[in-house]
This record gives C-alpha cells, sequence and structure tokens, in this order.
C-alpha cells in the first residue's frame, strides 16, 4: 500500500511540474510575424499557379500614397528612348524616359512614395538588374509638362515622368517597377521601342 500512495504523488507532482512549463501561458512573446511580399496587383495567368504578371504600358494600377495617405492611380502610357536631351548625354548610352497620368482616387490628396524612403521607381533590366531613379545623367533630364510634383489634389490629376540612363543592353525591353506607400510593388513591361500617344510631344520637349 505504502509503494502505491508513493507512485500517486510522483504522479502528482509530475504534472505540476509539465504545467509549469506549458507553452501556452501566454508568458512568452508572440511569433514574429511574416514580413510581407510587395507583388503586382495583376491578376495571375489563369493557370492556376498564381505567377504574377507585368501591367502593359497604358495600364492603370491603384496605389498607396505616400505614409499610406490617399490613393494615386497611376498610368505609365509612354516610353521614350534617346541618347541626349538638349546637350546632355547619356552617361550610359540611352535615357528611357516614361511619360505618365497621375490622378488622386480619394477625397485626401496623395503623393507619390519618395526615392528617399527606398520605394518610388526603378527600371528592372532584362537580366533583372535595379536601377534607379538617379542612374548616370538622369536627373539632369526635365520635361516641362511632364513634371509633377508634390501631392496631388482630390478630384485631379497630372502628369509626370521618369528617366533612366541605361546601357544599350538594360533598355531592351525593361519592367517598369514602383513601390507604393503601403510596400506593394507595381510592375509595368516596357517595350524596346518608343510607344505611346505622347512620343512625339515627349521627343519635342526632350529637343528643347
Amino acid at each position: 500500500m505504502r509503494v502505491r500512495t508513493i507512485s500517486a504523488s510522483a504522479v502528482l507532482l509530475l504534472a505540476a511540474l509539465t504545467g509549469c512549463g506549458d507553452s501556452g501561458s501566454g508568458d512568452e512573446p508572440a511569433a514574429k510575424q511574416p514580413t510581407k511580399t510587395a507583388v503586382s496587383k495583376e491578376p495571375n495567368d489563369g493557370d492556376g499557379g498564381g505567377v504574377e504578371k507585368a501591367l502593359k504600358l497604358g495600364e492603370p494600377a491603384q496605389t498607396i500614397g505616400d505614409g499610406g495617405t490617399g490613393v494615386l492611380q497611376i498610368t505609365p502610357d509612354t516610353v521614350v528612348y534617346v541618347k541626349e536631351s538638349s546637350g546632355e548625354k547619356a552617361a550610359n548610352g540611352t535615357f528611357a524616359v516614361i511619360t505618365m497620368q497621375v490622378k488622386a482616387m480619394t477625397g485626401a490628396p496623395a503623393a507619390q512614395t519618395a526615392p528617399i524612403t527606398g520605394d518610388g521607381w526603378k527600371w528592372i533590366a532584362p537580366d533583372g538588374e535595379a536601377i534607379g531613379f538617379d542612374s548616370g545623367n538622369s536627373t539632369m533630364i526635365s520635361l516641362g509638362k511632364y513634371s509633377s510634383g508634390g501631392a496631388v489634389q482630390p478630384g485631379t490629376y497630372e502628369w509626370d515622368s521618369q528617366v533612366f540612363d541605361l546601357t544599350a543592353a538594360q533598355a531592351k525591353g525593361g519592367t517598369l517597377l514602383y513601390t507604393d506607400g503601403d510596400g506593394t510593388a507595381y510592375r509595368w513591361k516596357m517595350p524596346a521601342a518608343g510607344s505611346g500617344p505622347h512620343v512625339a510631344e515627349v521627343k519635342k520637349q526632350l529637343a528643347e
């Protein structure tokens, strides 16, 4: 009888110790949430694989404004390739100039994300290299009409542009990448030759 009593006590002691080490006690820190992966909003290709596709030149994207404020509809619609503009030569050989319409879609002003935050615009070369907005002599190019600045007011739209200084290989059908105020990336496939409704106007401004 004594042996059975000791065994029962040992069982109770083991249960108490096990309870103290319960991982569900609430004292441990919560598991770290996975990092958000930014992807294009374009639907997949319909094969069931969920592969995200780049938008085409002229297709709009609904993006979150800088700092998470407001919604901007951004529509890159024209791309032009030139070797120089107003006497300024491309350091790497080719300027890729993209114009776009930027429209505020809610009752709050919204601005594009600033490059200083690490977001904003980049050019992705065919081999996957990401080229920043300040490549080569790109910041030396100004396009007058296509130079939106600051927040876009509700109920209005503005014209803007991005310029990249690229090598010949980088300019052969790259991808335009924009990361918005929510950290989501949007991609547009760029044709290898000048395309869009404003080609003639952009070339004229670049020559002035």
